[in-house]
């Protein structure tokens, strides 16, 4: 299969999946508030086996957020730390178990300013608690669990000719 192909259909759907699964955290009340626990989260490690997840992760957040009716803060900044955290699990590839850290600490040291900003969540540094402990839930406990169910199957999900 052409690499360019290979690509945008592997960010293609790996948006879809972020999409799909915020709506079911959103359905079920975890991916909006001071605690967010959002499913969709858990595939912020994806870019430790293929560098289509960044794009793939960071257009799933914006479509998510703009569907979710989010504040243009957060579509803005929120997509900016799941960006930022999908390219930072990139360069962790050399030890999956640092793969969910670089999306925690974005999400964590962002969200809350946003939740401040856009949403007037107060105070400040219970946001900081809260986000994190749903950042660890979702990517890493959730992210981990995906991460080691699928290394098995990593080079045929994920061929790197």
């Amino acid at each position: 299969m052409n690499q360019k192909v290979r690509f945008l259909t592997h960010a293609a759907v790996i948006a879809a999946l972020y999409v799909v699964l915020t709506f079911l955290a959103n359905a079920l009340g975890l991916a909006s508030g001071a605690v967010q626990i959002r499913f969709s989260e858990a595939l912020t490690i994806l870019p430790f086996f293929t560098p289509a997840a960044i794009p793939g992760i960071a257009i799933g957040c914006l479509l998510s957020n703009i569907l979710t009716g989010c504040a243009l803060p957060d579509i803005i900044f929120g997509t900016l730390a799941s960006l930022i955290g999908a390219v930072g699990t990139y360069y962790c590839k050399k030890n999956k178990w640092l793969a969910p850290v670089p999306p925690i600490l974005a999400n964590t040291i962002i969200v809350p300013f946003i939740l401040l900003y856009a949403y007037g969540v107060r105070p400040l540094w219970f946001s900081f608690l809260t986000v994190g402990a749903g950042e660890v839930i979702s990517c890493g406990i959730l992210g981990l669990i995906l991460l080691n169910a699928l290394y098995k199957y990593r080079n045929i999900l994920f061929p790197q000719d």
